[in-house]
């Protein structure tokens, strides 16, 4: 695989192919997930196990965020002034913007561990050859 990384490509895991790209890929991704998902040997065993969980992990902060959203002038009206209920639809217009991304990034990561895992599917690879 080459060092091509598409756009979205988290700035702390090296390139897909390269000495250290596993190694870096398991510690962002460990920072993404709960604490005590480091108890767990079998996700540093096989990252891409732990790429799932923590798309899973991720994708869920992303509903909850998009919820929190819809709810907000609902839940709050009457307990937080309107310029304060704004503020926190701002807060979560910024983080959801942040996970959105964050979501993206995880998923590419991903790919790329299944590529890795298998390097003949065309499909993965396609994703991280560099477009003319």
């Amino acid at each position: 695989m080459s060092t091509y990384v598409p756009p979205g490509w988290p700035a702390q895991v090296h390139p897909p192919g390269t000495e250290r790209f596993e190694d870096t890929a398991t510690a962002w991704l460990l920072d993404l997930v709960p604490p005590d998902y480091r108890r767990h040997g079998v996700l540093r065993r096989y990252p891409v196990a732990l790429a799932r969980m923590a798309r899973h992990h991720v994708s869920a902060a992303v509903e909850a965020a998009r919820e929190g959203f819809r709810t907000a002038r609902v839940e709050l009206g009457g307990m937080v002034p309107p310029h304060g209920v704004e503020a926190v639809l701002d807060a979560y217009r910024a983080e959801g913007a942040r996970l959105v991304a964050l979501l993206r990034a995880v998923e590419l990561v991903e790919t790329a561990l299944r590529v890795q895992a298998r390097p003949d599917d065309p499909e993965g690879r396609r994703l991280f050859t560099p477009k003319i």
